[in-house]
């Protein structure tokens, strides 16, 4: 085993963890060990707690004291109170982005919108759920970077991150499809200019990904973790 590990591994570390959290080939509440991950990326455990740490930060991973790393398990109050948060921002949100898209610009911008949706059918059609699920957060960026203020999107970016765990832990794979339409009809009502149907369409939209979350809580099954990451036995 490695005792310098190289940067290039501690990156091949994260990104295959990283990858199969939005997989959702991670279980919640699912125990990460620092030695089974060292021995199977051919590292240090120093190596591996830095990733791990980096993933915690990024709230991909619950990190607990004298614990360890785990796959988060939110509970279905933890759902609907970010879901939550989510709606009462984004039906903001999208009001202010109808008024700018009349501004100078705005068939632009339509434009970009509706590209984004096409390039998230295009993974859907490939059943590309790690893509799928990355692209369907960032449409929802999209629409704050438009609107032009940095803290709202900051603030959505840590809301984003929360509900993107939550559709690729619990979220059933054949109900993948639903984003790209539901963001359709999003950039529609925005095109027709009917504020009232957009904010609408996004309020249900939020409560349909909830409602599919929800659905699909359930306990834990075991799986092996070197299948899941791919990595080679050392």
């Amino acid at each position: 085993m490695s005792t310098d590990p190289s940067p290039d591994i501690e990156q091949r570390l994260y990104q295959s963890i990283a990858s199969a959290l939005m997989a959702g080939k991670l279980r919640p509440g699912m125990p990460l060990r620092e030695r089974n991950l060292a021995e199977l990326f051919g590292t240090t455990r120093g190596a591996v707690r830095k990733v791990l740490a980096r993933l915690g930060q990024e709230g991909k991973l619950e990190l607990l004291q004298n614990r360890g790393a785990f796959v988060p398990q939110p509970s279905p109050e933890d759902v609907a109170d970010i879901y939550g948060a989510r709606a009462i921002v984004e039906a903001g949100l999208v009001a202010a982005l109808a008024m700018r898209l009349t501004q100078r610009g705005g068939r632009g911008a339509l434009a970009r919108l509706k590209s984004h949706v096409e390039a998230e059918e295009a993974a859907c059609r490939a059943q590309d759920r790690e893509t799928s699920v990355r692209l369907a957060g960032e449409f929802h960026l999209k629409l704050a970077e438009l609107v032009g203020n940095d803290s709202l999107l900051r603030y959505l970016e840590q809301l984003i991150a929360r509900t993107q765990l939550f559709v690729a832990l619990y979220e059933a794979r054949d109900e993948s499809h639903c984003a790209p339409d539901e963001h359709r009809r999003i950039v529609a009502a925005l095109d027709k200019g009917d504020v009232a149907a957009a904010i609408a369409t996004m309020s249900s939209h939020l409560a349909d990904v909830q409602a599919r979350v929800l659905a699909h809580m359930a306990p834990t099954t075991d799986i092996d973790l070197a299948d899941v990451l791919g990595a080679p036995l050392a």
